[in-house]
């Protein structure tokens, strides 16, 4: 029997708002969660001695598995509705993403090896090189299968380091491989407090060459340019840096515990502690359903400047930080 119009108007209606419901849902942002009260239950679940490591192993196993477990899967790479629809997830999960390649580079060259000539760990190898693929890859390989790959070598790692018999796996809690990896850091949070401040156009002087007279570059570039992040791409970059902080803090929370005792030495404790505390402000609900760009000191406010500022406090911090971790 043939459908009347009606009900092919109201049946489509259903679909619409069936697939809006699911977007909402598999859109919702993560809340930041208590790093040391997971990792004692990932322990104890699976009877596991806690050891220099096992935490920074642990929570940089969760993000990965959030990313491809939460709801609706990874997002990034969806080719169906509504997953194909949406932008703020997939900006969000883009953020985090980053952040785990770059703690999974640092753990392979740096955290796992006591000397520049030292052997790298194979598995840490296998994580980093498969957390690397594109996230939009959806065919064979598809980044899910590579990322999961990546959550298996990371748990072998971690079943190594807590083994008494397997000495070839290590984790080195030293001060200056803590320090290589919050210059990273440091990098990404500057980058992201410059991408989310462009949302407000300003011109800005050529400072690539400053400081050093002999500097070059590969081509000439203006002396000076306008900034400015376009309008439709504002709330991916708000969202790729609300992921990008979200990933941070928690790795910086799982340092905390696995330097406890350089950050002590160090007298640096509360040093981190307030850069942890900056980026939980990153993660504050935003009561509006879209990013607002206001401009200079009008009417309406701008997400992407506030963002900014806590991401720049925190990078200031973190520099304080690593500086403070150089010394002797």
């Amino acid at each position: 029997m043939m459908l009347g119009k009606k009900s092919i108007i109201s049946l489509l209606s259903i679909i619409a708002v069936l697939i809006w419901a699911v977007s909402i849902w598999w859109g919702w942002m993560p809340s930041a969660y208590n790093v040391q009260q997971k990792t004692t239950e990932t322990a104890q679940i699976n009877n596991h001695k806690m050891v220099s490591g096992y935490t920074t192993t642990s929570t940089l196993i969760d993000v990965t598995d959030w990313l491809i477990n939460k709801p609706g899967g990874f997002l990034a790479n969806d080719m169906t509705p509504p997953g194909i629809f949406m932008d703020n997830m997939p900006a969000f999960e883009y953020g985090a993403l980053e952040q785990t390649r770059d703690l999974a580079l640092a753990m392979r060259l740096d955290f796992s090896r006591s000397q520049s000539q030292s052997t790298g760990d194979k598995d840490l190898e296998i994580a980093q090189s498969k957390l690397n693929i594109s996230h939009t890859s959806w065919q064979l390989p598809s980044a899910e299968s590579e990322y999961t790959d990546a959550i298996n070598a990371l748990k072998r790692y971690r079943t190594r380091l807590i083994s008494e018999t397997a000495t070839d796996a290590q984790f080195y809690t030293r001060a200056d491989n803590l320090g290589d990896w919050l210059r990273e850091v440091e990098k990404r949070l500057g980058s992201i407090s410059h991408r989310l401040s462009a949302s407000v156009g300003h011109d800005r002087f050529n400072t690539a060459l400053s400081g050093d007279p002999s500097a070059k570059q590969s081509t000439e570039t203006a002396s000076e340019s306008m900034v400015k992040t376009s309008w439709w791409k504002i709330d991916d970059v708000f969202y790729e840096s609300r992921g990008a902080t979200w990933a941070i803090l928690h790795f910086l929370k799982a340092v905390e515990i696995d330097f406890s005792d350089v950050l002590e030495k160090k007298n640096a404790q509360a040093s981190l502690k307030q850069i942890i505390r900056d980026l939980e402000s990153t993660q504050d609900p935003i009561w509006t359903p879209m990013i607002l760009n206001g401009s200079g000191f009008g009417l309406l406010a701008n997400h992407s400047l506030v963002m900014a500022n806590y991401v720049s406090r925190a990078n200031a911090a973190l520099i304080d930080l690593r500086r403070l971790l150089e010394q002797g």
